[in-house]
Formats: C-alpha cells, structure tokens, sequence
C-alpha cells in the first residue's frame, strides 16, 4: 500500500497555489509545510486530510508523463475539483463524466496541472 509520494516541480509557488485550489473541494489541504532551514536543503509542502500523502517540493521536474488519480466521494466533489483546476490555471484533459470503459460507476474529471501532469478526480460509487 502507498503511504505517501513526492516529486519535484520547476515552479513551486504556481504549483502549491495550483494544488491548494485544485484539491481544496476533494477535502485535500496543505496539512504540513517543512521549511528549507528544517530539511537543510528546500522546502516541501504536503496535501492531505488529516495527514500529508502527496508532497511537492522544488526541484527538477520529473520527465515522462505522471499521473495521479485523487478519489472523491461524490461525483459532484469530481465536478468540482474540474473546475476548480481549471480555475487555477490547469488545463482540461477531460470533462467530468462516465467512464464506463473502465467500469460502469468509473466518474472521472481530467486537469493537466502547470508543468503538464495530468492529475484526475474520481468517484467510483454508483449515481
């Protein structure tokens, strides 16, 4: 089971900005920051609810594609985190629907974030 993942970004602060409005309606905050002065190096931001699994931090951006699929509850959280994205400077890889090639309750929404990664809502209770 995955505890938690980090990556570099080429932008931290378009990125963190992006990421704390983009999750913010699947329930998901910046829960912990860690300081340069604490890691001796640079600063880390971790997402989560009450705990921190995804963790950005400045650095090489990675190559290849990525991409991180973050479950809601309900399909209108889904909805919600769409627009969010786009809203803060994401781009649409995909309107919130059906997905019934994966399954028949498979409700997703697609953002690309602002170095490309393509970052995913889904619900996967029935409607």
């Amino acid at each position: 089971m995955l505890d938690h993942i980090t990556f570099g970004v080429a932008d931290f602060a378009r990125c963190s900005d992006f990421y704390d409005k983009a999750l913010a309606p699947l329930g998901i905050k910046r829960v912990y920051e860690v300081s340069a002065e604490d890691t001796g190096s640079k600063p880390f931001i971790g997402y989560g609810d009450e705990r921190p699994f995804f963790w950005i931090g400045p650095g090489d951006a990675s190559t290849g594609q990525l991409h991180f699929a973050f479950t809601a509850k309900t399909r209108a959280e889904v909805d919600a985190f769409h627009a969010a994205g786009l809203a803060a400077g994401g781009t649409d890889n995909g309107a919130p629907g059906l997905r019934p090639d994966y399954h028949p309750d498979y409700y997703g929404a697609f953002v690309f974030d602002p170095e490309g990664r393509n970052i995913e809502a889904v619900c996967h209770a029935p409607g």
